[in-house]
């Protein structure tokens, strides 16, 4: 019996894990219900939730659960001592506490994005949570801790995304994760919003240059115009004779 329950854990964590995302440790969400189960039944939860779930686990709870443990009084005195040994998870009913399986709800949302167990001896809130895809549900039957199959909504969940009709965590966050990369997650707005600085560019040189200063005094003289019937002066260059030129005129001399 012991290795028939064994096989079925592992197949229900392995569908959870393929599916859904789950990697160790494994978050375990208690209430007060699971641990007077446990008490009861003489069930050390640290010890046993590892071996069977076969790997480690952090064992949490909330501040609710435990203020409801409170308001019950002496009865589950023994179940709020265990639950106060565990991690203390924040929720959004700090300063207005509500019961443990409200608070729990409230947790997983719509789709368990933490990726918790959930461990409760809660009829109502078990009926709750199997409404929810991907939600692994513990509880304690005859002296042993029994990890239930997966809810009619985990299996029709992963069949729509079989058919495409859906896509898994795993494709949503790698989908994300690129989209940010690419730029494709903002808006219109928030494009627009920024602008580009420009850069600093150096100075036209030809501006930099000095303006040249006019020179002082009356105005400039006209050009002289040369008068009708003037002739225009010849600039004769002398040409210089070259050495053959020279020995030519002597010879002829």
């Amino acid at each position: 019996m012991k290795i028939k329950r064994q096989k079925q854990a592992k197949k229900s964590i392995s569908f959870y894990k393929y599916n859904f995302s789950f990697r160790e440790p494994f978050q375990i969400l208690l209430d007060g219900t699971f641990c007077q189960a446990a008490l009861k039944n003489k069930i050390q939860i640290k010890e046993q939730l590892p071996k069977y779930l076969m790997g480690e686990v952090q064992l949490c709870t909330t501040s609710c659960a435990l203020k409801e443990l409170e308001v019950l009084g002496k009865q589950l005195y023994g179940a709020k001592i265990i639950l106060q040994r565990f991690q203390v998870r924040k929720c959004p009913h700090v300063k207005d506490p509500v019961s443990a399986s409200e608070c729990f709800l409230s947790m997983l949302q719509e789709t368990n994005p933490q990726h918790y167990f959930i461990a409760t001896q809660d009829h109502t809130l078990t009926s709750g949570l199997k409404k929810i895809p991907g939600v692994p549900l513990l509880y304690i039957v005859l002296n042993t801790i029994v990890l239930d199959k997966a809810s009619p909504a985990s299996l029709q969940h992963v069949q729509d995304v079989q058919l495409g009709a859906l896509v898994s965590v795993s494709q949503q966050q790698s989908i994300s994760s690129l989209k940010e990369q690419q730029g494709l997650g903002r808006t219109d707005a928030e494009r627009r919003g920024r602008k580009r600085k420009r850069k600093q560019s150096n100075p036209n040189p030809l501006s930099c240059l000095k303006k040249k200063k006019k020179k002082k005094g009356g105005p400039t003289a006209p050009l002289r115009k040369t008068e009708e019937g003037e002739k225009k002066k010849r600039s004769r260059h002398k040409r210089r004779r070259t050495e053959a030129e020279n020995k030519m005129a002597a010879s002829t001399s």
